[in-house]
């Protein structure tokens, strides 16, 4: 999921030139902070029911 995040705000925020290190940092907590307001969430398109097909050795059968 962090993965995920950080993709997301590569995309969003990240594509363009930051001057310096202190900016940087701020305009990310400025981002988590919105983020976290609006409770973003991931939406997974991939369910356990889906891994115990597709990774049927990995998940036994109980």
């Amino acid at each position: 999921m962090a993965e995920i995040e950080i993709g997301v705000m590569s995309r969003q925020y990240l594509a363009r030139r930051i001057p310096t290190i202190e900016e940087m940092t701020s305009q990310v907590q400025a981002w988590v902070t919105s983020r976290n307001a609006r409770k973003d969430t991931v939406h997974w398109h991939f369910t356990t029911q889906d891994a115990r097909i597709k990774l049927q050795r990995l998940y036994p059968k109980i």
